[in-house]
C-alpha cells in the first residue's frame, strides 16, 4: 500500500447479492486504485460500467465481496462522514430555502448536530460564505422551485462542501445542464478544489470535463467494471476555459474517445 495514498482500493471486487456471487457475476472486478492526498481524479466508461457502485464502495454505501478499501488510513466498514457527496438531480428538499438546504448535513451529521442550536450562528455564517464563492449571494432565502438548474447545482455542492468534507465525490453533476451553464460550474469547483484541496472523485460521461478538471482520468470497462486506462492529465494549473480550444487538450480528448470506442466495439479490455 502507498502510504501517501487517501484512497486504497486493493483487489476489489462486487457482486450486488450472495445468488450472483455464487455465480461468479461481479458488477465491478479486480479494482486496485490510489489516489493520493488532495488529488482530483476523473472516471468515465459507458453506461452501466460500474462507475456509481465505485461511488458506493468508495463512500461505504456498498461492502466489496471481496478486496479492501482503505480511505485516509482506516478501513471501510461503513458510511463515511468524511465525504460530501452531489449528484446529476440536487435533490433539494422543495420546502427548505437555500440557506436551509446547505445547512442540512450540519443537522444530521455528527459532531455537527449535537452542537447545531448553539453553533447556528457560526454556521449558518459559513453557508452564506460559501454560496457566495459559487455566485449565489442573495438567494438563500429563495426555494429550490425559484432557482435554475444550474443555481440548484450549486447550492447542491455548497450543501456537499459545508460540513468541510476530505473528499467529495460527484455523479454526473452536470450532465443534465446546458453547455453554458456546466462550463461556468466546471470553474467554481476547480477554484473551490484548488483552495482547498480535498480529494474528488468525479464520475462524468463528458470527456471534455474529464480532462479540464481532473489531474487523473480513469477509463472503465463495460461490466463487470474495471480500470483499463489511467491517464495523467499532464496540462498546466490553474487551467482556463480557453484550454479547452487547444490542440493539446484536444488530443487527449481524441485519445480518450478511441479507448472507449476501441471497447464498444470489441469488447476487449485495454491495458494501461
Amino acid at each position: 500500500m502507498s502510504q501517501e495514498a487517501f484512497v486504497d482500493f486493493q483487489n476489489v471486487w462486487l457482486a450486488y447479492n450472495d445468488e450472483l456471487l455464487a455465480q461468479n457475476h461481479f458488477a465491478v472486478e479486480d479494482i486496485n486504485l490510489q489516489v493520493k492526498q488532495g488529488e482530483f481524479i476523473a472516471i468515465v466508461g459507458p453506461s452501466g460500467c460500474g462507475k456509481s457502485t465505485f461511488m458506493k464502495l468508495t463512500t461505504g454505501l456498498k461492502m466489496p465481496s471481496k478486496g479492501s478499501i482503505l480511505v485516509d488510513g482506516e478501513p471501510v466498514t461503513g458510511p463515511l462522514k468524511i465525504s460530501g457527496m452531489a449528484f446529476q438531480a440536487s435533490s433539494l428538499l422543495p420546502w427548505r430555502t437555500t440557506l436551509d438546504n446547505v445547512l442540512l448535513p450540519l443537522e444530521i451529521v455528527e459532531p455537527y448536530r449535537s452542537n447545531f442550536k448553539q453553533k447556528k450562528a457560526e454556521y449558518v455564517e459559513r453557508a452564506r460564505k460559501l454560496l457566495n464563492t459559487v455566485g449565489l449571494a442573495g438567494y438563500e432565502d429563495k426555494f429550490p422551485w425559484q432557482l435554475s438548474g444550474g443555481m440548484q447545482q450549486r447550492a447542491s455542492i455548497c450543501r456537499a462542501l459545508i460540513h468541510e468534507p476530505k473528499m467529495l465525490l460527484l455523479d454526473e453533476p452536470f450532465g443534465a445542464l446546458d453547455a453554458f451553464t456546466r462550463e461556468e460550474l466546471w470553474c467554481i469547483l476547480r477554484d473551490l478544489w484548488t483552495e482547498q484541496k480535498f480529494n474528488v472523485i468525479l464520475v462524468t460521461h463528458d470527456l471534455r470535463e474529464s480532462v479540464f478538471l481532473a489531474d487523473t482520468v480513469y477509463v472503465m470497462s463495460k461490466s463487470p467494471g474495471r480500470f483499463v486506462v489511467k491517464k495523467e492529465i499532464d496540462l498546466p494549473r490553474p487551467r482556463d476555459l480557453e484550454i479547452t480550444y487547444t490542440p493539446e487538450f484536444t488530443n487527449i480528448v481524441h485519445e480518450l474517445r478511441g479507448h472507449i470506442g476501441a471497447m464498444r466495439k470489441t469488447g476487449a479490455t485495454i491495458n494501461q
